[in-house]
């Protein structure tokens, strides 16, 4: 006897079936070598070895050009794919960059003529996706500011590196002041690589904003000075230094890459009609330092996104630099969100939910929203106190990636309709949230035996 199903309305399907590319190749990437592989009826010698050389990669191009193959499969391991890949995107293929992790499992044993195989059936039978990439004008951003993210941890590090040789003498100027590379510290650290060593000459450098007293930064810069410390301190203060002007200059090339890319917000604003984001000890009427930039992406991506509480210039400009003004190429916002790694992974098999958690990842704009929700949870907006919410009902972790699946679904609206942030939209949410708390504690009430009366206006 057949059971009948409990639940008799029918999920949503969806068309899997794989689009066959007979022109199709594979390609397994390498530091010196490029194995390709294609159909067996198009060649003698369907796989071929290329070195990894410009000219090796431009006879690879040539090869597939005449034996008519249109798509290209090659896995998105390290740098090595990307100079084969604009080689072959200038020459008019399509390239399909796949995750590495999607065609593992190649029957056999591994070698890379295997491998290039693997590619290149699951290919042409159509089984591999691409992996998103943004225009060329985007990715010369992305590569910059990469750069620059790379030139901060450098400095940094050479910040650890003074901070070091000041132990190593015992002077403990991080104890009494915050930012050793301050104005205060800087100019601490010069006057002592000068030569100067009286403690109450050196106090006398403090700044008038420095919270610590003369006295406290005198007893701090008694130590026992020694001259191979001194060389390293002097080295790394250089050195810190150095990658600060490098920071700068990265700052100019930036600017100059985003001043060429096209406006979508038609006029564009100027920076007096973009309203001043204010945070806690700015003087009323200031203008952030960041207003410039923040003008300088709301004319490229059509809307001001730092009006959502939790998002700045910095996660703007990540936005702009991983994927670009245009999010057309993501179908809808869940797909957007599934891109990012920030909604659940889940395991369906037999009928049963088998797991439900997020997929790790280590895309840039999802660590920048992750970073942006973990700020709602001081923020008074209504995005803030569903923030709470979710933090008291999932716990920290998982709501900081709820609330950057939030983020990311605010983000995808307002940049496919350029619309304006909006807070008030939320205000049906607070209301409904202030019913459901009514409707609770009237019935804590009733399971007490007591009756809530609302107290008169």
């Amino acid at each position: 006897m057949v059971m009948a199903a409990k639940h008799s309305k029918k999920k949503k399907q969806t068309s899997l079936a794989p689009e066959p590319k007979p022109d199709a190749a594979g390609i397994d990437i390498g530091s010196s070598e490029m194995w390709v592989a294609i159909d067996p009826d198009r060649d003698e010698r369907p796989i071929r070895c290329y070195g990894s050389f410009t000219e090796d990669l431009h006879e690879l191009a040539d090869w597939l050009k005449d034996r008519n193959i249109r798509t290209v499969a090659m896995e998105s391991t390290g740098v090595y794919w990307i100079p084969l890949f604009q080689i072959l995107e200038s020459r008019g293929f399509e390239v399909c960059l796949v995750n590495a992790h999607y065609p593992k499992f190649a029957p056999g044993r591994k070698s890379d003529v295997i491998d290039c195989q693997w590619l290149q059936y699951l290919h042409s039978v159509g089984l591999l996706s691409g992996s998103f990439r943004p225009p060329q004008s985007i990715c010369e951003v992305r590569a910059i500011l990469r750069h620059r993210e790379n030139l901060i941890a450098l400095a940094a590090s050479h910040v650890q590196r003074i901070q070091k040789s000041l132990n190593q003498m015992n002077l403990l100027l991080h104890n009494v002041i915050s930012d050793i590379v301050g104005k205060t510290g800087l100019a601490i650290l010069d006057a002592i690589l000068d030569g100067q060593r009286d403690p109450r000459t050196l106090a006398k450098l403090r700044d008038r904003r420095i919270k610590a007293s003369e006295e406290n930064i005198m007893k701090s810069l008694v130590g026992d000075y020694r001259a191979e410390h001194l060389f390293t301190l002097k080295q790394s203060l250089s050195t810190y230094r150095h990658h600060l002007l490098q920071i700068d200059e990265a700052d100019v090339e930036i600017k100059k890459r985003m001043a060429a890319l096209d406006s979508r917000c038609l006029p564009a604003p100027s920076v007096e009609e973009v309203p001043v984001k204010r945070g806690p000890g700015r003087p009323k009427g200031s203008k952030s330092a960041d207003s410039q930039l923040r003008t300088e992406l709301h004319r490229i991506i059509g809307t001001d996104l730092t009006l959502i509480p939790g998002i700045d210039v910095t996660t703007v400009q990540t936005l702009l630099s991983e994927v670009g003004p245009d999010l057309s190429a993501f179908r809808s916002a869940p797909a957007f969100v599934s891109w990012l790694r920030l909604c659940p992974n889940n395991q369906i098999t037999g009928g049963k939910v088998i797991a439900t958690k997020t997929q790790p990842t280590k895309n840039r704009l999802s660590h920048a929203l992750r970073m942006g929700a973990q700020s709602l949870v001081h923020s008074q907006s209504a995005l803030g106190g569903i923030h709470r919410r979710f933090r008291a009902r999932l716990g920290p972790p998982d709501a900081i990636t709820a609330s950057a699946h939030r983020l990311a679904r605010i983000i995808y609206h307002l940049v496919s309709t350029r619309k304006t942030f909006d807070d008030s939209v939320f205000n049906e949410l607070e209301k409904q949230d202030s019913q459901r708390k009514e409707q609770r504690l009237k019935a804590q009430a009733r399971a007490g035996g007591f009756k809530l009366v609302p107290l008169e206006a």
